[in-house]
């Protein structure tokens, strides 16, 4: 979980407001009920509600602001490093007024007191914000999905492999996206292949 939160927030600090709700819808869907499903929850509703507003659907903002109110309401003011209260404040207001998009940017969400950049994140939040991108910017999904199986593994064994970085690069590289998009779907490939290769020899 606490990857994919930290993946949302900066993916949603730069911007990307649909993305940031599918870092964290994974993560959200495996949890029980509990303060960490309200605390996901309750972003993904703040996260949709601008991203509504944006599009001028008034009506659809104000109603994510009320259910995000809902999930958040009995949460700490501070819990799992974020700053709940400054959510709570901000969904409040746009619900009252979701036309202030148009006036301003929505303001950043913190972890542990600061407002994360994507270049902020470590190799596993790095790897959840590119998959989230990935498909935010176009980019087929497949591949970058595969990427990002071969890139945990390497992280469970306590490894940051070609994948790992590659996916990492892919978030912090705007410049160089589409490069790193096409050497990461190169690396999938090869990969793809050598495994292709030893399938049913010893069946």
């Amino acid at each position: 979980m606490d990857a994919a939160l930290r993946a949302g927030i900066a993916v949603y600090n730069a911007g990307h407001y649909h993305a940031a709700h599918d870092a964290w819808e994974d993560a959200w869907l495996a949890l029980e009920d509990g303060d960490d499903e309200r605390l996901l929850h309750g972003l993904i509703q703040c996260s949709a509600a601008v991203h509504h507003a944006r599009d001028r659907n008034w009506a659809g903002a104000v109603g994510l602001c009320e259910s995000a109110r809902e999930y958040l309401a009995d949460l700490p003011a501070e819990y799992r490093g974020v700053d709940v209260a400054a959510v709570r404040e901000y969904v409040d207001a746009l619900g009252s007024d979701p036309e202030r998009v148009e006036r301003g940017t929505p303001p950043s969400l913190t972890y542990e007191g600061r407002a994360l950049a994507l270049e902020d994140l470590d190799a596993p939040a790095g790897v959840e914000a590119g998959v989230a991108l990935a498909e935010a910017l176009g980019y087929d999904a497949e591949f970058v999905e595969t990427g990002a199986e071969y890139a945990r593994e390497g992280l469970a064994e306590g490894e940051l492999n070609e994948f790992g970085v590659l996916l990492c690069d892919f978030v912090t590289e705007r410049e160089q996206r589409a490069l790193v998009a096409t050497r990461l779907r190169q690396h999938v490939r090869r990969r793809q292949r050598r495994e292709d290769d030893v399938a049913g020899l010893f069946d």
